[in-house]
């Protein structure tokens, strides 16, 4: 079984000015700040459950890109072909000089906790590749591969049968993992689950009195 320590982390992160087109942020927010703290409230749960060398940020976008490197994340430009363009690369960046266990983490979860991450990397362990649903049981939150090189994505809407057809569906009970925020009603299961520490701070300005 390989242990959460083991594993190469690919977080894609869209441009923020680009992202979340179909979320409609609580004035007087804007998405792309509100995408940008989702990302890094990610970015930090990731590199507080592995090693912030073993994971890859896929992004064209500045922000994210200073916040990686400040965690000593590794940055690989998006190749800007859209999400499953952008898992490739990051993929391949880690897999150059051979096989090792890869997940690909969606950058859209400010509910996740290191601890809920750590649980599912142990789950996913256990088989050559694995897939969490998100909280519909429609899309993908996160794609596993303990070779890494055989990781094929197919994000998009019903991603999750997808992804099925050659890896294990995980069941496990983790919303706080599973939770991404593509619309305002994700928005509002986030916020009541609990988010991180950037995301909380633009939510204050937008829902304080």
């Amino acid at each position: 079984m390989n242990p959460p320590s083991s594993w190469h982390v690919v977080l894609p992160v869209k441009e923020a000015d680009l992202a979340k087109t179909r979320l409609e942020p609580p004035p007087p927010l804007t998405r792309a700040e509100l995408a940008r703290a989702m990302a890094r409230d990610t970015l930090e749960t990731v590199c507080a459950a592995v090693a912030p060398a073993l994971v890859v940020v896929v992004t064209s976008d500045p922000a994210a890109a200073a916040s990686a490197g400040h965690l000593g994340a590794r940055v690989v430009p998006d190749p800007g072909r859209g999400l499953n363009a952008a898992v490739q690369a990051g993929v391949a960046a880690v897999t150059r000089s051979g096989p090792v266990p890869v997940a690909v983490l969606l950058g859209d979860l400010p509910s996740a906790r290191p601890q809920d991450l750590a649980t599912a990397l142990v789950a996913a362990s256990e088989h050559p590749r694995a897939v969490l649903p998100d909280a519909d049981g429609t899309g993908t939150v996160l794609l596993t591969s303990l070779r890494g090189t055989d990781l094929v994505p197919a994000f998009g809407p019903g991603s999750a049968r997808r992804h099925a057809a050659d890896a294990r569906v995980l069941d496990l009970d983790l919303p706080r993992l599973r939770t991404d925020v593509d619309d305002a009603r994700a928005l509002a299961a986030v916020a009541h689950l609990g988010v991180g520490r950037h995301t909380a701070a633009v939510l204050a300005r937008a829902w304080r009195g």
